[in-house]
């Protein structure tokens, strides 16, 4: 044991630890916080009845048939979540080289949103605007003789896309494949259809990220060429994001996404510094499988390194976050 001599003489000015000293006041003093309002829950759906698909790349997470995602938004929705975000796995077989079966009028995205809000009409529903779950190719937009992404002729269908989903019921619509333009057009053909009331919650900044793998196994699609840096962000680049952010704005988005979430925290920060509007961040499936994965092994605790990544998100600004977790984070919450 160590003979040391302690000074009992300091004259220390500001004691910063007071605020800390008990579980109440640091409440009292928490600058940030996390309820179940702030966030958005992400589903895949799938065709079929009673079907409940594990995703390996993901634990805790299934693709679902309509009939079991209306069971889980309901119990999410009870608990206080607002908000569902759909995104469909798409049989290969109706997959073509201009994803046509996004603007199918009776395509599962259609079918969903039309139960949902039937029988859960005060739930909030997020529809994912974009090609790639329904193209062969895997892209976001239609390749043109080039082999490039013909950002132009993409529009014409994001907009179909679009109308098919607000004409459905979609509260939300959210355009995600970052084509230049899009909301703009989107924007002016819901007006015009006189679909007003349908909000634009546009991916202002998405990066060209290798987060998004356990997703895209999650949907069943992969590229055939390629990659997607053409259209998406470069993880170097803020000043760019701010550029697209006031361009959104100013193009009729109601709401502004930054994805990935975590390790782009500064572009949330400054995009919400800029702009005049809520700005939410998606926690990719990327940042839920790594700590899921070093849960497994034992090397942290999920539920609350979950649960601290989250803080961080909403204390750099973002005003809600999609995310996985949220089953795993209902229990710290309530």
């Amino acid at each position: 044991m160590l003979n040391i001599m302690l000074r009992t003489s300091y004259q220390i000015l500001r004691r910063t630890r007071r605020n800390r000293k008990s579980p109440a006041i640091r409440q009292l003093v928490e600058e940030s916080s996390l309820s179940t309002s702030d966030f958005v829950a992400p589903f895949f759906i799938v065709e079929g009845k009673n079907e409940r698909q594990p995703i390996g790349a993901m634990p805790g997470v299934e693709r679902l048939s309509i009939d079991c995602l209306l069971i889980e938004a309901e119990m999410l929705h009870e608990e206080g979540v607002p908000a569902i975000a759909l995104f469909p796995v798409i049989d290969p077989s109706l997959k073509d080289v201009e994803g046509s079966e996004a603007y199918n009028p009776d395509s599962l995205i259609v079918q969903a949103i039309q139960r949902l809000k039937a029988e859960l009409p005060t739930l909030t529903v997020i529809a994912d605007v974009a090609l790639d779950p329904f193209t062969s190719h895997g892209h976001d937009g239609i390749v043109n003789e080039k082999g490039e992404i013909d950002n132009d002729f993409t529009l014409d269908l994001l907009v179909k896309q679009a109308l098919s989903y607000a004409q459905a019921g979609c509260d939300i619509l959210a355009p995600s494949d970052m084509m230049d333009g899009r909301v703009q057009v989107i924007r002016e053909a819901l007006d015009g259809q006189e679909e007003i009331n349908v909000s634009i919650l546009a991916y202002t900044a998405k990066y060209a990220s290798v987060f998004y793998g356990p997703f895209r196994n999650a949907l069943k699609t992969s590229l055939t060429f390629g990659d997607k840096k053409t259209y998406q962000m470069n993880p170097a680049n803020i000043q760019e994001a701010l550029r697209s952010a006031l361009l959104d704005q100013e193009e009729g988005a109601d709401m502004l996404m930054v994805k990935p979430a975590l390790p782009y925290l500064d572009v949330i920060a400054k995009v919400k510094e800029k702009t005049l509007l809520p700005v939410g961040a998606y926690q990719v499936s990327g940042e839920y499988s790594m700590i899921m994965a070093a849960h497994e092994k034992g090397y942290l605790d999920a539920q609350t390194a979950l649960l601290e990544s989250l803080i961080c998100i909403k204390r750099a600004g973002a005003s809600f976050i999609f995310t996985y977790a949220i089953p795993q984070i209902l229990g710290l919450l309530n």
